[in-house]
């Protein structure tokens, strides 16, 4: 494809049929419209191209991290429900395959902190140190466990210390296989009379891939199987790992997002591959040409999109946004959350880490900058912030 081909107003009808005026507009719009300063009437003309119509995603589009996971355990049937029942557009899952090739949802391989399996003798034997993308970890792994063992355990809150009332949910729920999360979906959707929108991420793709257990086949078949293949499906995909995102767009249409790191970063793929490039590489107008040869986003963390100073506080924002809506790549920043250990530091408030910040400013502050949608995982608060910001 060609560069004048990836800048056509063609390029964005892949976010799905119910936002193809919206994404048309947008990309015709060009970098003028995505650079206009928010509060002027270019810049919410902008934001209304591509914010669709009832049936189609709204801008800024309100993503469920893991679900509902500031208030249940990640990565959940339970959490990915209250995501939905609270109004979110879209539910992310985390993908690590079983022993037997079954995907799973879990944001790491490592299960250890999000299931009680040292709590099962029988699995004691499986306890293991591994080299996963560089990082020496000791614990259980998903690779190691058929999907009918794994769903003799039970999910349980990852960060107890911080979110001591989710604990309240632990033992309730299983680990969803993606499968079953797709068939959810798809009830959900009939019950609800509207799709419902899925972010779903390829985890450490290379290492996994070496073990005999490729992601992306796996994921092509479900996706096919459950009509999630098509350009207009309303699902995204994603990746911290580019060539993961190359491979799925030679499998479906499903459109695709790159997730990018701090500056420094290499993803994975690019270590193994003795490639030199750093997510400072890829943020870059020529590094975005690239992504946009093969993908129709990026989710960049929140510090690409308006950085820290020294001190925390946050400083001015970056070209990014501009730069990427210029290639007709969406923006889905990640992640928002509302307590103080997370926010920058001119959003907190108190001495409490674990109490809640000015989390409505922050959003003031992110959403300013014309981002397409934000993870978060108090989907409740984003939606409030999102409706504050269209409706200014």
């Amino acid at each position: 494809m060609t560069q004048g081909a990836r800048r056509s107003p063609a390029r964005r009808t892949v976010l799905g049929a119910a936002a193809l005026t919206a994404a048309a507009a947008v990309s015709a719009a060009g970098a003028g419209a995505a650079a206009a300063a928010p509060g002027t009437g270019a810049a919410r003309e902008a934001e209304g191209a591509r914010g669709g119509s009832r049936r189609g995603l709204p801008v800024p589009a309100v993503i469920a991290h893991r679900g509902a996971s500031g208030y249940r355990p990640e990565h959940t049937l339970g959490s990915y429900r209250l995501a939905l029942d609270m109004g979110a557009h879209v539910i992310e899952q985390d993908l690590v395959p079983t022993r037997d090739g079954h995907l799973v949802c879990r944001h790491e391989n490592d299960i250890s902190g999000t299931t009680d399996v040292a709590d099962h003798p029988e699995f004691v034997s499986r306890r293991t140190t591994k080299t996963v993308d560089g990082q020496t970890l000791t614990g259980w792994f998903t690779e190691d466990f058929t999907l009918a063992e794994l769903k003799t355990l039970r999910a349980k809150e990852r960060i107890p210390g911080t979110r001591p009332h989710n604990t309240l949910y632990d033992g309730r729920w299983t680990v969803p296989s993606f499968e079953e999360v797709l068939r959810w979906a798809e009830q959900e959707g009939r019950r609800r009379g509207h799709p419902v929108w899925l972010h779903v991420e390829t985890k450490h793709p290379t290492y996994f891939r070496k073990l005999g257990l490729g992601l992306e086949e796996r994921l092509a078949r479900l996706l096919r199987r459950y009509g999630r293949h098509r350009a207009d499906s309303p699902t995204f995909l994603q990746s911290f790992e580019p060539t993961s995102m190359q491979r799925m767009a030679e499998l479906v249409a499903t459109p695709r997002v790159v997730l990018l790191g701090t500056p420094d970063d290499r993803p994975y793929d690019f270590v193994d591959a003795g490639d030199p490039r750093t997510v400072a590489d890829l943020v870059t107008p020529r590094g975005l040409d690239w992504i946009a040869s093969y993908a129709q986003g990026v989710g960049p963390l929140l510090d690409l999109v308006v950085p820290r100073r020294p001190d925390g506080r946050l400083g001015e924002p970056t070209t990014l946004v501009r730069d990427a809506h210029a290639r007709g790549l969406v923006l889905h920043p990640y992640t928002l959350r509302n307590e103080n250990a997370f926010l920058p530091a001119d959003f907190r408030r108190g001495t409490d880490p674990n109490a809640y910040g000015d989390v409505f400013a922050a959003y003031r502050a992110y959403f300013a900058t014309g981002i397409d949608g934000i993870f978060t995982d108090q989907p409740d608060t984003g939606l409030l912030a999102a409706a504050d910001h269209r409706g200014r």
